[in-house]
């Protein structure tokens, strides 16, 4: 069974040509849980699979991370096929958020009757979740404020931290054995978002070799953080993952 990271979008919320920062696991070469949903992410996943996507996690309400959502409800919801078949995973914490976000507008349709939801399986979680047998970590990030971002893990195989300050005490779980850790990181940091000196400060040389690092401001930023000896995602690029493990006994 292969694993990989697809990358349909590194950039910072400000770096509209290097996409909204968003990533697709694929196991076997075929999608399995697409990891945000900014403004063109669906265009970029319709190009890239030839179909929706059937399962969602969502690190944090941002925008450039769930501007697309209002689409893909629509896409959903008048095709009766699909209505309701795809999996949008967010810790519980962010339900509220979410909801005023995207969720709240009145009349999500000029006819009425509809409720945004009906077009989804909303599934909250807190510790993790369970898909197709796997089981996925959800712990917490620092970004803007408290309980706002969280990061998505599966041992073993990858962390995705979302857009984070550095959490060294949640990777040293989470990122313990070889797992791919795929970081946010400019060149310069800012109260919400990590900047390459935080993570030489704050990590050691053995999680800085597991990083692989996304949402730059350019792509001359990003050969800059290259240049430095960070690997880092291209936009429409893959990255192979090491085997997740199986599942231990505790797990949900």
């Amino acid at each position: 069974m292969n694993w990989s990271l697809r990358f349909l979008g590194v950039g910072a919320a400000h770096a509209v040509e290097l996409g909204s920062s968003a990533a697709v696991l694929e196991r076997d070469g075929r999608p399995m849980l697409l990891i945000d949903c900014g403004p063109d992410t669906l265009d970029r996943y319709q190009a890239a699979f030839g179909e929706l996507p059937r399962a969602i996690y969502i690190t944090h309400t941002h925008l450039d991370h769930v501007g697309g959502m209002e689409r893909l409800f629509t896409r959903l919801w008048f095709d009766e096929a699909l209505r309701g078949t795809v999996r949008v995973f967010i810790h519980a914490a962010l339900v509220p958020w979410l909801q005023t976000r995207v969720a709240d507008y009145p009349g999500v349709l000029a006819e009425g009757g509809v409720n945004f939801w009906e077009a989804f399986r909303l599934v909250p979680c807190s510790r993790g979740f369970w898909l197709d047998g796997w089981w996925f970590d959800v712990f917490p990030t620092r970004h803007h404020r408290p309980n706002t971002s969280f990061g998505l893990a599966l041992h073993g195989s990858f962390v995705f931290t979302g857009d984070t300050r550095p959490v060294p005490e949640m990777l040293a779980q989470y990122a313990a054995g070889d797992e791919r850790v795929l970081h946010d990181c400019g060149l310069v940091g800012n109260p919400s978002h990590s900047g390459v000196d935080d993570l030489e400060r704050e990590y050691d040389e053995r999680l800085r070799r597991q990083l692989v690092l996304y949402h730059y401001g350019s792509a001359a930023d990003g050969e800059a953080l290259r240049a430095r000896g960070y690997a880092i995602a291209r936009t429409g690029g893959s990255l192979e993952l090491p085997p997740p493990s199986p599942p231990q006994p505790d797990a949900g």
